[in-house]
């Protein structure tokens, strides 16, 4: 693995002689980013020997707590491991009132151990590795949907959607619509000034099915390059809304009645030369597409839980949604859950439309990645694209519930092999965890059902 040289450190100082912050921060499986600030005098130090980090910062809970029984906690002592910036990582923040600047860290594959098993970062590059060792060069970009909330809740504790720019609350909105677009443009302009001066290629805006829903996509480009992207962006999205008195959620269902938020994931593989090897006069793609397909088709139960990692992912999927609920694939179809879009023949890639908004992208990404390996090894045949409904043409349906897909994932021998059975163990006693703490909450829902009837 490469880390950030020093230079880059030294460089970014000279020229940013007012920071005086600096923010470290690692990614968890969970897709929380975790950390410490430091002092501008820190910073060199971090480039030239890395960052101790305890080893229980990659096997918390999504609310923070130790999982005894993932192994970074008592079995090593909480032990220090070593984190080392990535490259291009480093970036300014410009909406923080004290000069500050953020850089990204992972950990070092020895140093870092034994939390380096579970930096969900490792797992994507892993993958990747094993796809390129083969020739293929995966290529990948995200789209990602995400509500804009009142910093306040209502009367009832309840988030709403945020103010609009005329001060008034929106009760619904046009899907597509411009003038929603219009009412969020000074977050927008923040935003994509945040996304410029941090590289990252944030494009088409669109306003989508529910009030304050947003849909923003970034640009294809390098796997590994474009999930570290999404990660950086998805904190851009949630800091510039704080900025702007709103919060901003990535949760898969934040309300019962509103549209789902996803991640669409648009996923290509090319030669070492750069050509696509899905290109194709027909619309339906090359051979190697299809079996990309029928990788991904065959592998999707088992990885499900990396796709949708939370009780709460599960309550998106609803017929007649746009949420996929069956391993199918179409042709320029949203009913599916795999869709070729349409376009010109070199830009032929397949549109992964399973993941909730909050998901992992790595971990996302490698689950995708590790199924289109397994459909080009085994020569996996998808059968023929659904034409039509997909939703009334499905035979076959996806669990929506989080127990399901998570017994799935720990009876894979395919996942074990593929994703690597260190991993998966912390990831699943995180989940375990999360599971049971879960179940055990009494809430509003359960006094509104059971108190008077039971």
């Amino acid at each position: 693995m490469k880390f950030a040289a020093l230079d880059e450190a030294r460089d970014f100082l000279a020229a940013h002689p007012d920071i005086d912050m600096i923010e470290l921060f690692i990614l968890d499986a969970n897709g929380v980013p975790r950390g410490k600030l430091l002092h501008r005098e820190e910073l060199l130090a971090v480039y030239e020997s890395g960052r101790p980090l305890p080893s229980t910062i990659l096997g918390l809970t999504l609310n923070g707590d130790d999982v005894e029984n993932s192994g970074l906690v008592w079995d090593v002592g909480d032990i220090d491991c070593r984190a080392y910036p990535l490259a291009g990582s480093l970036v300014r923040l410009p909406w923080r009132q004290i000069p500050t600047a953020a850089v990204q860290v992972s950990m070092h594959p020895q140093e870092g151990m034994p939390a380096s098993i579970a930096d969900p970062r490792h797992l994507l590059i892993k993958v990747i590795d094993g796809l390129k060792a083969e020739g293929y060069h995966p290529v990948m970009a995200c789209e990602l949907e995400f509500y804009l909330l009142d910093a306040k809740r209502d009367g009832n504790g309840r988030p709403q959607p945020a103010l609009d720019a005329d001060g008034g609350r929106p009760r619904s909105t046009q899907v597509y619509g411009l003038r929603e677009l219009e009412q969020i443009e000074p977050f927008l302009a923040d935003l994509y000034a945040a996304c410029k001066l941090q590289g990252i290629p944030a494009r088409t805006a669109i306003s989508e099915y529910a009030p304050g829903q947003v849909e923003i996509t970034l640009e294809h480009g390098d796997a590994l390059e474009a999930m570290d992207q999404a990660v950086r962006y998805k904190r851009l999205v949630k800091a510039v809304a704080h900025k702007h008195g709103m919060q901003a959620t990535f949760m898969a269902k934040p309300f019962d009645h509103l549209a789902g938020t996803g991640m669409h994931m648009h996923v290509s593989i090319a030669d070492a030369g750069g050509r696509n090897l899905f290109a194709s006069q027909d619309p339906a793609g090359t051979p190697l597409l299809r079996q990309a397909v029928g990788g991904m088709l065959a592998s999707l139960l088992e990885s499900l839980l990396l796709f949708c990692p939370n009780a709460n992912s599960y309550r998106r999927f609803q017929s007649n949604s746009y949420a996929p609920l069956a391993p199918t694939w179409g042709v320029d179809n949203r009913t599916v859950s795999l869709r070729v879009p349409g376009g010109p023949a070199n830009s032929r890639h397949i549109e992964h439309r399973i993941c909730g908004a909050d998901a992992n992208p790595y971990l996302a990404a490698a689950a995708i990645l590790a199924g289109i390996h397994r459909g080009l090894r085994e020569n996996l045949d998808p059968g023929e694209p659904v034409q039509g409904n997909g939703y009334a043409q499905a035979t076959e349906l996806l669990p929506t519930d989080w127990l399901t897909s998570l017994v799935a994932l720990e009876q894979s021998a395919w996942a074990r092999d593929a994703l690597g059975s260190e991993f998966l163990g912390v990831y699943l006693a995180v989940k375990r965890a999360e599971y049971r703490q879960f179940m055990a909450e009494v809430g509003e829902q359960d006094w509104r059902w059971y108190l008077t009837q039971a």
